[in-house]
């Protein structure tokens, strides 16, 4: 047996809100989108590179508030893309922790906590 990467669930609330949040400023891309009707909530999955996050509408899925740590290389390049495109309710900055991480923290609109991290001598 082997085990692949796991693939967090995000609760959203609002799809134009969270396609806004995900896919025009932090840059990811829709890969599939599914609902069993029209009308009924959206379940779609989103990546950035090797980064894959599902999106749900549907109640029960996942808890809102909910954190999620993303690995990344080029912390500092991703941090400028993101003030350039600028967000209205998002200042990130970068904090080096003592464990040894720089560490960009975002929340999206429904409270899930997006913590993008980078080994300090990795950039």
């Amino acid at each position: 047996m082997s085990l692949h990467a796991p693939i967090p669930i995000l609760r959203i609330f609002d799809e134009p809100i969270a396609m806004r949040f995900y896919l025009d400023y932090l840059g990811f891309a829709v890969d599939w989108e599914h609902r069993f009707e029209d009308g009924l909530p959206l379940y779609a999955q989103v990546s950035h590179g090797e980064c894959v996050l599902h999106l749900s509408g549907h109640h029960g899925d996942a808890t809102p508030g909910s954190a999620v740590r993303i690995g990344c290389a080029g912390l500092r390049a991703y941090l400028l893309e993101l003030q350039s495109r600028g967000h209205p309710n998002a200042r990130p900055g970068i904090e080096t922790q003592p464990w040894g991480m720089d560490e960009m923290a975002l929340t999206d609109p429904f409270g899930n906590r997006l913590v993008f991290f980078e080994g300090v001598n990795e950039s």
